[in-house]
């Protein structure tokens, strides 16, 4: 049998607490590199379960504008693939929180694939989230993912056919990541109303947990979140309050999603 990842053990953890995970995202090398490797122990230390760390590339179309200026900024800082890996090599030296790379496949095949599933696990990387590899597009590549030890982090959103969420879950690994709606990241306002019957639907038929993400802004909604799915996705709202107080005011922010998911 398979060993549990640390991600899934991170969840595993937190459902037994009857806690929900959160799942912080950052832009590495935004808005310097330098304050990678501090913002990733401060979220850390500030109750995140587990960090997205996002890869920049050029051309982000899953993302909105938030994340896609966090991306350009980064590329102009100079941060590449290599760089990125060296950030969770010195992440793992002092915190054990699972990371899990975000990106697109372009990063990665200019890379090299073989080259890139080697290095992110030997780094310290837990799993990768490739916004543009369909399941079952690419049965080799998946495979050589899995061979190296990475959770393959599957997405799903409100307009995935009801006879491919199975087919989406048993190819995955360490969560399901749902899509609150359709279009672009960035923050909202409000969630949609059938986002809780979407979820519990979803628990019904994945083996996995299911984080929530795209959207989710403030902690009254992270705490709404909490209160139906496995894990809270929070990304483009914690890149506006980095850009704008910086690793403190970024780590305050997670602490006080973190104090209202737990109901503090």
């Amino acid at each position: 049998m398979k060993t549990p990842s640390r991600i899934a053990r991170r969840f595993a953890e937190r459902a037994a607490e009857g806690r929900t995970a959160l799942v912080p995202y950052i832009t590495a090398g935004f808005p310097e590199i330098e304050t990678t490797g501090p913002l990733l122990v401060a979220l850390a230390d500030a109750g995140a379960d587990v960090i997205e760390l996002g890869i920049p590339f050029s051309d982000p179309l899953a993302d909105g504008p938030t994340i896609q200026a966090s991306s350009f900024r980064a590329l102009e800082n100079g941060v590449r693939v290599a760089s990125v890996l060296e950030m969770v090599r010195e992440f793992r030296d002092v915190r054990d929180t699972p990371i899990v790379l975000f990106t697109y496949l372009n990063p990665v095949f200019h890379y090299g694939l073989a080259r890139f599933c080697v290095d992110a696990a030997a780094a310290g990387a837990d799993g990768i989230l490739l916004t543009d590899l369909p399941t079952g597009s690419d049965a080799e590549l998946e495979g050589t993912l899995e061979e190296a030890g990475l959770d393959l982090i599957r997405l799903l959103a409100p307009t995935t056919a009801e006879d491919r969420v199975s087919t989406v879950s048993r190819g995955g690994g360490g969560f399901l990541y749902y899509i609150s709606r359709t279009g672009v990241t960035g923050a909202r306002a409000e969630l949609r109303a059938e986002l809780a019957d979407e979820v519990d639907a979803l628990r019904d038929k994945v083996g996995l947990p299911v984080a929530v993400g795209f959207g989710i802004s403030s902690p009254e909604q992270a705490r709404e979140v909490a209160g139906v799915a496995d894990g809270v996705v929070v990304g483009s709202a914690l890149i506006q309050r980095l850009e704008a107080e910086g690793v403190e005011g970024a780590a305050a922010f997670v602490a006080g999603l973190r104090a209202a998911m737990d109901g503090d």
